[in-house]
């Protein structure tokens, strides 16, 4: 198999799990990691395993589709590991008080082949905090 391929395998599970939150599809999100995924999520605690149903109650926090949109996005193939990393924006309408909310994380993803298919193992998304003294989370920049 060549890394073209590869990459064009692991585009396809990124984009099972942008196609995930536009439909709000927990399940359709979840299928693309292992069942023993760490991630660490902009959300409390600070680990957490893949979790479908923590996921669905979130999905259903928002008004219509989440978007996802993927920026800078740089993916590196060994073997049957891979990861990328890149900017990710969220954008959504609340449905607390029909705001939209969005905001650019970095985002690195690590993969594993696993029964020939690319499955999600971890996932880190963060985003910066002001240094100034406020530690506010500077969800207002942009790449």
């Amino acid at each position: 198999m060549t890394i073209d391929t590869e990459e064009m395998e692991i585009k396809a599970v990124l984009e099972a799990v942008r196609k995930g939150h536009h439909d709000k599809d927990a399940a359709a999100i979840g299928a693309q990691y292992t069942p023993d995924a760490v991630i660490f999520d902009l959300a409390p605690p600070l680990a957490h395993m893949a979790d479908i149903s923590g996921l669905a109650a979130w999905l259903d926090t928002w008004e219509g589709p989440v978007g996802l949109e993927e920026r800078d996005l740089t993916i590196e193939v060994s073997g049957g590991l891979a990861f990328c990393h890149g900017l990710s924006k969220v954008s959504a309408t609340t449905k607390i008080d029909g705001q939209r909310a969005q905001w650019w994380q970095r985002k690195t993803v690590c993969l594993r082949r696993t029964e020939g298919a690319w499955k999600i193992v971890h996932e880190h998304a963060s985003v910066p905090f002001y240094m100034d003294g406020s530690y506010r989370a500077a969800i207002d920049l942009e790449p």
